[in-house]
């Protein structure tokens, strides 16, 4: 038997979410207070749109499905390593699982820690899941995190998501990962995630689906492609470790890796967006191991090894068993398309739909009118959106190819009750950012709502007790009470191993696991929220429990009836902040799909913007924000972060240090 920290489970039931980690600055030396300039006015807007090239309509065929499998299991074959492999689109639909004749049932999730061993093994370490559900959370971190501008691997999921940045034994020190947590999303009770229908409908097909488990870090999950667009990806599972990679300076000879590329092959990615050639914080990223070269011949008759070499297989929840063609991105089927007029004022944005023409988070006013005194107008909300949207619009990507590419990412907004109250995306942002912005979002309002620490400490298992650390952590009896405005990079600066991020030898941050527990399966507070649902996902898919998690994650006490604050969970990288009208606040806006320093500014400037432009709301006012938290660590006194935002950041412009002194 395994216990979740106050919940005990079957470890043949329980699943868990794959790990990851991200990045936060922190230093020693708290930096002067911001200096506070005259309030510039808005940038003009750019054109209403026609700054982005939608990706072309490609989708899999249920053909290219079965050659895609055969490539896979021929692969396996040459290997020795019966595999179950897993096929979906671009927005997350099942095309098929293949179970090999011989292959595990199960994986288990990585115990390795910095230090060795965890022991005792704490949050999702130590499980053993469904080996289809790690092929399918693999196949799904390559879909979600590509685009047409970027080409990302479960293996570059592994790199950005660890205790150090790059992961490797000579890095030690160094901040880390900058997507830290990102593991923890697409979780299976979320609330935007869209869920298999077994019995077909209009909204059959539509995406972002959820993951089994997260998104993942193992090695085995690689994104497919078509004529250069990406519509979906391959995850593999044979060897029964569920894990990562933490020395990304070798090269692995990886036998799931190795089968995930047979079955790319004829679907590979434009070698000019495949991840190594980006860079982050001058490191470039990761794609594979494996290489072409290293593969036997391919095998790419479906008929010769169905039924010979395994065989389909139904898995509760995510497929029937058969293979079905792909759905094409940015068709209404999809459920991500174009807005229309209506909908949205710029005519790059896409928004997210039920299958049958209706925009699934319409533009509204805010929903929490008996929380606080004046909740956000739909205009408001327009204006936020609006305003944010033309900064992502203006600015230069950081993990796009080619160089100068605009930004992509989407851009969630919600009340105070965790309401959606609208929700945009540009044409070809990567997939998992648009569950990410909305987790972004509700953090930003939840942490720097006046009720945190009340909701937290009447939620069950172990998630009352961070509250306690926070508050002794930041020698702050009130500390989750609303007297600090807390955005994503603030409250990512308490979820780290080490505080300040990266350096060896200090503490953890309280919301976080101390380091000789912690790997992306352990992060803490993040995983105690969602643990409950984890567990009743896990008993639903193996027949054991007749009804699946509820579409909300967190046991956290609802705002009123029908309205959880945290319903896709929390997230713990930058991106974010709260609104603000005065000194009230009122909802908090969340964005996701680029690099981090982008996402912050997105948000804020986006926010401050609408500010100028409606003079009814705006950021939080400097004197509350998190920046003017300062803890003492006795031989050093180390501030929060707030936001972060590029140095010149912008493709119409050489304007610089947009965010200084707002």
């Amino acid at each position: 038997m395994r216990r979740f920290v106050g919940l005990t489970v079957s470890t043949a039931l329980l699943l868990a979410s794959v790990s990851a980690c991200g990045g936060d600055d922190g230093g020693t030396n708290p930096p002067p207070p911001p200096i506070q300039g005259p309030t510039p006015g808005p940038t003009p807007a750019p054109p209403s749109g026609g700054l982005f090239t939608p990706p072309a309509r490609e989708a899999l065929t249920a053909n290219e499905v079965q050659q895609i499998i055969a490539q896979a299991v021929g692969e396996a074959e040459a290997r020795n390593l019966p595999s179950v492999i897993a096929v979906v689109d671009r927005v997350g639909n099942v095309l098929g699982v293949f179970r090999m004749n011989g292959a595990a049932a199960t994986a288990q999730t990585s115990i390795q820690t910095a230090s060795g061993p965890s022991n005792p093994t704490v949050d999702a370490q130590g499980l053993d899941v469904p080996a289809e559900l790690a092929a399918i959370a693999k196949a799904i971190t390559g879909a979600y995190l590509s685009s047409g501008g970027n080409a990302f691997s479960s293996r570059t999921a592994s790199q950005i998501v660890q205790e150090h940045f790059p992961p490797a034994p000579t890095t030690v020190g160094l901040e880390s990962g900058p997507l830290f947590g990102v593991q923890f999303s697409q979780l299976p009770c979320s609330d935007l995630n869209a869920r298999f229908l077994s019995g077909g409908g209009p909204g059959q097909f539509i995406g972002p689906k959820r993951s089994p488990l997260g998104l993942a870090a193992d090695p085995g999950g690689l994104p497919l492609y078509k004529n250069g667009v990406v519509v979906g990806g391959i995850g593999i599972m044979g060897d029964g470790d569920y894990g990562l990679d933490f020395n990304i300076l070798d090269r692995d000879d990886d036998d799931e890796e190795a089968i995930a590329l047979a079955g790319q092959q004829d679907f590979v990615p434009p070698s000019a967006i495949l991840a190594q050639r980006i860079t982050v914080d001058g490191t470039s990223l990761r794609f594979s191991d494996a290489e072409a070269d290293d593969l036997a011949p391919l095998q790419g008759n479906f008929a010769a090894i169905n039924g010979a070499s395994g065989a389909l297989v139904a898995v509760r929840g995510y497929t029937n068993g058969g293979i079905i063609a792909g759905t094409a991105y940015g068709t209404e089927a999809s459920g991500v398309r174009a807005a229309t007029s209506a909908e949205f004022s710029n005519s790059d944005a896409f928004v997210l739909t039920d299958g049958s023409g209706n925009n699934r988070f319409p533009i509204r006013g805010g929903t929490d009118g008996g929380s606080i005194a004046q909740p956000l107008t739909a205009g408001e909300v327009r204006a936020v959106l609006e305003e944010a949207f033309i900064i992502m619009s203006r600015a230069r990507g950081q993990i796009r190819r080619p160089l100068d590419s605009r930004m992509q990412a989407t851009i969630s907004l919600v009340d105070t009750h965790g309401e959606i109250l609208g929700i945009v995306r540009s044409p070809d942002a990567p997939m998992f950012g648009t569950d990410v912005s909305l987790q972004k979002a509700r953090t930003a309002a939840f942490f720097s709502n006046a009720v945190a620490a009340d909701q937290l400490l009447a939620t069950p298992g172990e998630v009352p007790e961070f509250v306690q650390r926070v508050r002794d952590f930041l020698g702050d009896p009130n500390a989750l009470t609303g007297t600090f405005a807390f955005a994503d990079r603030s409250g990512g600066n308490l979820s780290r191993p080490y505080f300040p991020d990266g350096e060896v030898g200090r503490p953890n941050g309280p919301l976080s696991r101390p380091i000789e527990q912690f790997n992306p399966f352990a992060t803490g507070l993040q995983v105690q929220l969602v643990a409950g649902n984890i567990l009743e996902h896990a008993s639903f898919v193996v027949g054991a429990a007749a009804n699946d998690t509820a579409n909300r994650c967190t046991s956290v006490p609802d705002a009123v009836a029908g309205q959880n604050r945290l319903e896709n969970g929390i997230q713990i990288f930058p991106g974010s902040v709260p609104i603000y009208r005065g000194n009230q606040l009122v909802g908090g806006i969340g964005v996701s799909g680029d690099g981090i320093d982008q996402d912050d500014m997105v948000s804020f400037l986006g926010l401050h913007n609408a500010g100028v432009r409606l003079g009814t709301i705006g950021n939080a006012p400097p004197e509350i924000r998190a920046d003017r938290i300062v803890v003492d660590l006795g031989d050093a006194r180390v501030r929060l972060r707030y936001i972060n935002c590029p140095f010149a950041p912008f493709l119409d412009t050489a304007q610089q240090n947009v965010c200084e002194g707002l």
